[in-house]
């Protein structure tokens, strides 16, 4: 038996006792559940199989629905109806008036149960166009106000209602124990006692109050607790990973949330990803039906996450009893639905899965659909708020996401008292997030990543920058934005500012691709610490906001910076910002900081996980926030900015390209010759003569490995390259390789070299066939390794690195390329990943 699977034995009690004992708030409803009894008698096994398939908007059509008998749809992140990101609330009720019509079809014989459409309403609803956006969770965590959390799942709920939709896959409840995690923005706090207090709030917000006519009227709509259970503590932060735990901490810590949503009411849990101990938790009978099910008395239904069911040993995204035999009541299965339909009513004819647990599973989505009313309710568009656009972005609810964003403002430095300011002074303004409503509003903003999106795509948003505008204009003084810090001293009265406002941080990414190998903000690129430093040495007084949906290290910014603000992300109401750094026209203080911070914030580089920032070794503890009313001014010392990279514990990875291209490196196309071209959309050429193509594919997750096509009409490139030389040195001095995953689907010519660039005529360049050997299995993906000292003996200057991957040939060529990555020997010696 392997260690994990000892440890998992170890942890695991027979019966639950580290879980709290509950029963449901909801009374027995002897009516409920004979009406629930007669609609399964009166169902065909090919409509039970139906109900427990959850088919993606992309991929099922209403006659699919009428025809399988599917009992729910939803609609990914970034999907719309027709694919038109412009739909408005009509065109989203429109079509789940059709849904709902299908699935009340008796036409053709079966019983009418009405269709349940989820979506990730996540920060508001935040796949609609107009829709209000709330500042993310981390930035809520900040203000430590349960009850403006249960406000914002008021309004959330309404605006889903404002779409003809019935259920939202929220609120995340995840503890995070390493911020490295690309879905850390998703936690309340580090602390499970945020976490509980939160998830009940927003539990009653979206669903209503337990026993009382509001809960699930028709202006709330079914809640989901996720993802049940460890999704926040995997090793090292990696999402889908394994959470290393006894049973008593994933209970006490990583169930905290759920225990206090389960009190609430809440009537859909979704599974995780991630692993418990080894176990996959999507096929963990003990967690999903012995804990959940029985200790924690829950009786709403269990869905699984997107294809999360495939990862489960024996398992496939067409084909997986296990999931079901676990305890899973509501399978989602994007695209290929019909394939499982098939096999899954295939499974129980056969015994495989037993028709006592079909029964479960269905009499669990009846019941769930009873209760939210979809029985008497009458399609979408005969509801009381469907297809108002009033009501989506409405000023009450912009008003609350305003109110979030004052609140959630954490003040860790403010030397020499420079806040609040003046709004008559003439001011400054700079950096990329001044006037990006898609980078404050960061992932889940109308596409899943967050990426791709443009102003006119909030049309009912503030940026930060006009929200800072529109206060100066309003006391009489001036604001003026210069993205790149560019100004002139004619622009101002005094021949230079009076102060200056940066405003920069994280660009958006959502779960999967905003896993990170470290928690330095922007290593090897220091474009917005040069902007900082240009400032300060022209005598301009420098307040920083920082727009980040995790802490990070940034020892040398808050350095450079006068007062520094970390302002999360912070949704559409860019506003709410100048609110709290600028006093009013008569100077007095508008709204005073109240936000703290709801996770410990890093000294070093090295203290990405929970425990290494314990103490006294976090640069500030959880819930540090300065205030104006103390009426205090302690000037914060310099900090150091010399940290470990190379921590004995925990060696960084450089990642060039693991599910998106990782800052500094972006990726680009190049013909001989020809300067090269960016690669900015999901499908791209090269220039003039699109003599190779790279497009986005899924292999793991979502759109995480790209597919490079060489047409073989003359030499070509494909890079990942930094504008300003990198010193990755310290890798090459590790005994440190290059590794990357690569799937051929025809053998490289010999032509093709790999190769690392450090400047004009200065490069190494290795033969391809020299690591992926002609022969090379074309049928399956696999792992390279090279050796950073075989391109130091080709005279890399390492120092200095400008491409830190490049494939380059002339014949045509057919593979795909995922986690590319330059590993320290630290890492290699831990993972035993030591051959070429």
């Amino acid at each position: 038996m392997s260690g994990i699977l000892i440890m998992k034995a170890l942890t695991t009690n027979a019966e639950p006792t580290d879980w709290p004992a509950l029963t449901s708030p909801l009374p027995p409803n002897q009516s409920l559940e004979q009406t629930v009894n007669a609609l399964l008698a009166g169902m065909t096994l090919e409509e039970k199989v139906g109900q427990i398939i959850q088919a993606e908007l992309k991929y099922v059509t209403p006659e699919d629905v009428r025809d399988y008998h599917l009992g729910s749809i939803l609609n990914g992140g970034g999907t719309h109806p027709d694919n038109n990101p412009d739909a408005r609330p009509a065109d989203w009720v429109a079509l789940a008036d059709a849904f709902y019509h299908a699935s009340m079809d008796t036409s053709h014989g079966g019983q009418a149960i009405p269709v349940i459409w989820g979506s990730d309403a996540v920060h508001g609803h935040n796949n609609v166009k107009g829709a209000t956006l709330f500042p993310h969770n981390i930035g809520l965590g900040a203000a430590r106000d349960p009850d403006l959390i249960r406000r914002i799942g008021e309004a959330t709920a309404r605006e889903v209602r404002a779409t003809g939709l019935d259920w939202t896959f929220a609120p995340t409840v995840a503890v995070v124990r390493d911020l490295r995690w690309g879905r850390t923005y998703e936690s309340y706090s580090e602390d499970p006692a945020v976490v509980r207090d939160y998830a009940s709030a927003m539990v009653l917000g979206i669903q209503g109050q337990p026993g009382t006519e509001a809960f699930l009227d028709h202006q709330h709509v079914v809640a989901t607790a996720k993802h049940y259970v460890g999704d926040g503590g995997t090793e090292r932060g990696t999402d889908r990973g394994d959470t290393r735990v006894s049973e008593k901490e994933l209970a006490d810590i990583h169930g905290a949330g759920f225990v206090t949503a389960l009190e609430a009411g809440v009537q859909s849990v979704m599974a995780s990803f991630n692993s418990w101990n080894g176990s996959k938790v999507h096929g963990d009978r003990y967690l999903l039906t012995d804990v959940l099910k029985g200790r924690l008395g829950f009786d709403g239904l269990l869905v699984s996450d997107w294809n999360a069911h495939s990862l489960v040993p024996g398992c496939q995204a067409d084909s997986c009893p296990e999931v079901i035999d676990a305890g899973l009541d509501l399978v989602m299965v994007p695209s290929d639905w019909k394939a499982l339909y098939h096999n899954t009513l295939a499974q129980v004819r056969e015994g495989r899965i037993a028709k006592a647990r079909l029964d479960d599973a269905v009499r669990r989505i009846l019941r769930v659909k009873i209760r939210a009313g979809l029985f008497e309710a009458g399609p979408p568009s005969s509801r009381a708020l469907s297809g108002r656009n009033d009501i989506l972005g409405s000023a009450a609810h912009r008003a609350i996401a305003r109110e979030a964003v004052q609140k959630s403002l954490v003040l860790l430095k403010n030397n020499g008292g420079l806040l609040p300011l003046d709004p008559g002074s003439e001011i400054l303004v700079v950096g990329d997030g001044a006037q990006d409503v898609g980078k404050q509003s960061g992932g889940w903003s109308l596409t899943w990543q967050g990426t791709d999106t443009n102003r006119d795509d909030f049309p009912k948003a503030q940026t930060l920058f006009e929200g800072i505008a529109q206060a100066v204009q309003d006391a009489g003084g001036r604001a003026i934005f210069h993205e790149d810090g560019n100004w002139s001293a004619d622009e101002f009265s005094r021949g230079k500012p009076d102060v200056a406002i940066a405003i920069y941080g994280e660009d958006p990414y959502a779960e999967w691709h905003g896993d990170v190998s470290s928690i330095e903000y922007r290593p090897g690129n220091k474009r917005d610490l040069q902007l900082l430093k240009s400032l300060t040495e022209a005598g301009i007084p420098v307040v920083s906001v920082f727009l980040t949906g995790r802490p990070l290290w940034v020892n040398p910014e808050i350095n450079a910076s006068d007062a520094f603000v970390v302002a999360w992300l912070p949704g559409t109401e860019g506003g709410g910002v100048a609110d709290v750094l600028l006093r009013d026209a008569h100077g007095q203080v508008r709204h005073d900081f109240v936000g703290q911070l709801p996770f410990s914030w890093p000294r070093e580089v090295g203290q990405a996980t929970y425990s290494e920032r314990q103490g006294n070794d976090a640069l500030f503890p959880r819930g540090y926030g300065l205030r104006y009313a103390n009426g205090k001014t302690t000037d914060l010392a310099q900090l150091p900015e010399e940290s470990r990279r190379f921590d004995s514990d925990q060696p960084q990875e450089l990642w060039l390209f693991v599910s998106r291209t990782h800052r500094p490196w972006y990726l680009e196309l190049q013909e001989d010759g020809a300067p090269g071209q960016p690669v900015k959309s999901n499908l791209a050429s090269s220039a003039p003569g699109a003599r190779v193509e790279v497009a986005v594919m899924d292999r793991q997750s979502q759109e995480d490995a790209r597919r490079i096509r060489f047409k073989g009409d003359g030499p070509a490139a494909l890079a990942l390259r930094a504008l300003h030389p990198q010193d990755i040195s310290p890798f090459a001095q590790s005994g440190g390789r290059l590794e990357f995953d690569v799937h051929l689907y025809q053998p490289m010519g010999d032509s093709f070299e790999i190769v690392m660039e450090c400047g004009t005529g200065c490069e190494a360049a290795l033969p391809l066939a020299q690591v992926i050997p002609a022969a090379a299995n074309t049928e399956a993906w696999q792992r390279v390794s090279i050796d950073l000292a075989r391109f130091a003996a080709a005279e890399m200057d390492f120092t200095r690195t400008l491409g830190a991957f490049v494939i380059r040939g002339s014949q045509a060529a057919d593979f795909a390329l995922a986690e590319i990555k330059i590993i320290p020997r630290k890492a290699i010696a831990e993972t035993g990943e030591d051959s070429e």
